[in-house]
């Protein structure tokens, strides 16, 4: 299966029965998305950053909230958790997904706001490829994002939600500050990220996209 980062939370998952696209953004964000076509779209939360469904082609079944999906031959699994404005306001909803693609586990965790609890690790302690914001504002930032890490223990960690030059109005931190955090000095930005099951590292690596 196949990976491709588009900027903020949206990814492309591509499986040989499938595709997913997770997130999709307005052009609110700053830049637009790419034109994307899609058998799935999942939305972790409703908001313009997060929610653009129409953006993306091929008429795709729309995931937004918990529950149980298969859609052609593709698992997918929306876990609730809470999700607040990040400066102890209001909460509401945010889903966690994961995806079972040509075998490899994917979690997508959304604008996550804590640390998981111990029930909800346990449904994602067979994580293989960790999709997790890092930069602040509205969901985690470094230092949480590296506690989450350590819990779930995913073999592949793929940060998201963080500050690039092209964003707007989002006061995210960039992602030097979780590499701080995870102690990585240098990294080479990957365009896409192709992963089987047999293949995925046996201690924890992470990879950095470019957008």
């Amino acid at each position: 299966m196949q990976i491709t980062w588009y900027g903020h939370s949206c990814f492309r998952l591509r499986s040989r029965k499938g595709t997913v696209v997770t997130d999709p953004y307005g052009s609110e964000l700053g830049y637009d998305l790419p034109r994307l076509r899609a058998d799935i779209v999942t939305v972790s939360h409703e908001h313009p950053d997060h929610d653009n469904v129409k953006a993306v082609k091929g008429k795709p079944m729309i995931i937004d909230g918990p529950g149980e999906y298969e859609i052609k031959g593709i698992f997918v699994i929306g876990i609730p958790t809470s999700q607040g404005d990040g400066q102890g306001g209001p909460e509401s909803r945010n889903t966690i997904y994961l995806f079972d693609l040509e075998g490899v586990t994917v979690c997508h965790l959304g604008d996550l706001v804590r640390v998981p609890t111990q029930s909800e690790v346990e449904e994602l302690s067979d994580v293989d490829v960790l999709l997790i914001p890092v930069g602040g504002g509205n969901a985690i930032g470094a230092a949480k994002a590296s506690e989450v890490i350590s819990l779930l223990e995913p073999k592949v960690v793929i940060p998201m939600h963080y500050g690039i030059e092209a964003v707007k109005g989002l006061k995210l931190q960039p992602v030097e500050h979780f590499l701080k955090e995870m102690g990585i000095k240098e990294i080479v930005p990957q365009d896409t990220v192709k992963l089987t099951k047999g293949g995925l590292p046996s201690e924890t690596q992470v990879i950095v996209m470019k957008c």
